[in-house]
């Protein structure tokens, strides 16, 4: 990691970077160098939540690989951003992994509308964490998270059922008739 650091400064304009820390530092009122390592801090966690979602998994499992995992169950939800509010799946999906702690690989099926986006993640969100989704926000837009809920698929069937009965039962009255 220290070569790694070397070639960066020796490499990189950080100018801007610089220039965050500081203002940062400036409107929380510590020290520059405190405030680097809270920064530090914070991308380690950020890190250590990509492979160790804080709910899906389980605690003795000590990271996730990068592919679905299976057998996890998938909720639908609903987030008051879409494309009128200029919101792209790669920011989307950067809100969600940094802000939940959810696997990039667990965002699934993300339909970004006009007025609202509905996405797949993991079931069994914890209450402080979808509390905090809804305050959240993408291009001063709250995300408001909302669980959709599941249509019923029995009711399909059973109009289905329905209808083939009641076209019996006119067949069998047809030929009662006749």
């Amino acid at each position: 990691m220290k070569f790694i650091l070397q070639k960066i400064v020796s490499c990189e304009n950080l100018d801007a970077q610089r220039s965050l820390i500081k203002s940062i530092a400036t409107e929380l009122g510590v020290d520059i160098l405190d405030c680097a390592a809270a920064l530090v801090y914070l991308t380690q966690e950020t890190v250590a939540m990509k492979y160790a979602p804080r709910w899906e998994q389980k605690e003795e499992k000590q990271s996730l690989p990068e592919t679905i995992q299976p057998g996890i169950k998938m909720v639908r939800y609903r987030l008051d951003v879409g494309r009128k509010h200029q919101v792209t799946l790669e920011q989307l999906k950067k809100v969600l992994i940094e802000e939940s702690g959810v696997d990039k690989n667990n965002i699934n099926n993300v339909n970004i509308q006009g007025d609202y986006t509905l996405v797949d993640l993991p079931d069994a969100m914890p209450p402080d964490i979808f509390q905090h989704l809804k305050s959240v926000e993408i291009n001063q837009h709250k995300l408001d998270i909302r669980r959709v809920k599941a249509r019923n698929k029995k009711r399909g069937n059973s109009n289905f059922r329905r209808g083939r009965q009641r076209n019996a039962q006119s067949g069998n009255e047809g030929a009662d008739q006749g």
